[in-house]
């Protein structure tokens, strides 16, 4: 295991010195400027805690870094609230407080881009996809208690690194945290910059299969797939194949699964939630008179899913009848796709607006 130009792949390369510069921004310290942290004082004085968040308003955008490089983000954590007082004194409403997970809106931009390499919501960028939090154990993603929302993926830039949260949120947040760790050092030359895109559709049309990415131009490599996903019937869900469409493939996937819980590295309807370093399915929530909900990550870390010049991801929607046939079904489905590639990327597609990304 080595480290390369600050990029570390494992505790192999721990005891390796190198000239990479360790920085770190947080609302301590919002440039990362050397000796600029714990500057604001407080009643203790100065260095005692004195600015360990920000707010947001409504409709604000907020840069939590914006770093020169070349360079490397290393771990991103964050908290936020998901309740505010005044607005459950006035509606009594915990429903719509709950969907803070899904109105803050998380983008990276790296090297003067002007449109976003990852933009996604909180909430399922780290895994929690039904506004509710859940525990991730997993090697680039952890959610620890209570809402400690961590992760390791390796990020390279080579000149400008900038990360931002827009509160989407119909009210006032009070107390985002968050720290931006890196490392100021030289990059390779084939290092892909980090992407991540989140979708939601319901799977209504008959034979659909839900699309989990497209349009995807370029040379990179596919690394991690979480999927939200909302039973809209009773019964078996996850008979769908994962197909990863690469390079021009059509009619037919170049790579095919042979099932939903397979994908995620189980078996037999699964039986139990599970987390694992490389896959799992850490929530599964059914309420009385509700449906059932499901939480699965799947990281391709050691096994990416490498394209030259196109990629497509999909996966089917399909369960049992009761004598023994497939059946399509019509889930409400979301998911985040994270992969590297060569810049410049495609442009996303138009996120979808706040009252849309909830399932029914």
């Amino acid at each position: 295991m080595l480290e390369t130009n600050g990029l570390n792949f494992g505790l192999g390369a721990i005891p390796l010195i190198t000239n990479a510069k360790s920085r770190s921004i947080s609302a301590e310290n919002p440039t990362g400027e050397v000796g600029g942290g714990a500057k604001t004082k407080n009643h203790l004085g100065v260095g005692w805690k004195g600015r360990a968040f920000i707010d947001l308003n409504a409709g604000d955008t907020a840069v939590l870094a914006d770093i020169k490089g070349p360079g490397v983000i290393t771990h991103i954590w964050i908290t936020h609230t998901t309740t505010t007082d005044t607005f459950m004194k006035e509606t009594g409403n915990r429903r719509r407080l709950d969907t803070v997970y899904r109105d803050l809106v998380l983008r990276m931009y790296w090297d003067d881009e002007k449109e976003p390499s990852v933009e996604a919501p909180t909430g399922d960028f780290f895994c929690n996809g039904h506004g509710v939090r859940c525990n991730i154990v997993s090697l680039p993603i952890n959610v620890n208690p209570t809402g400690g929302f961590n992760c390791f993926f390796p990020m390279p830039f080579k000149k400008r690194a900038r990360i931002t949260i827009e509160n989407q949120h119909e009210q006032f947040v009070q107390g985002f945290f968050y720290q931006v760790s890196y490392s100021l050092t030289d990059i390779p030359e084939n290092a892909g910059r980090f992407h991540a895109q989140w979708n939601r559709e319901d799977t209504t049309e008959y034979l659909k299969e839900y699309t989990i990415l497209d349009g995807i131009k370029g040379e990179g490599q596919y690394v991690g797939t979480y999927m939200a996903w909302t039973q809209l019937t009773d019964g078996w869900w996850g008979e769908g194949e994962i197909k990863f469409y690469i390079d021009g493939d059509h009619p037919h996937p170049t790579i095919c699964g042979t099932g939903t819980e397979d994908y995620f590295g189980g078996a037999w309807c699964f039986g139990e939630t599970f987390n694992a370093p490389f896959l799992g399915y850490p929530y599964h929530s059914k309420e009385p008179e509700k449906v059932n909900k499901h939480g699965l990550y799947r990281w391709h870390i050691m096994d990416p899913i490498r394209f030259a010049k196109d990629l497509k991801v999909t996966m089917q929607a399909l369960g049992w009848t009761r004598d023994g046939k497939l059946l399509p079904l019509r889930d409400d489905i979301s998911s985040t796709a994270y992969w590297y590639q060569k810049e410049p990327h495609a442009k996303f597609p138009k996120l979808i607006e706040p009252s849309k990304r909830w399932s029914r």
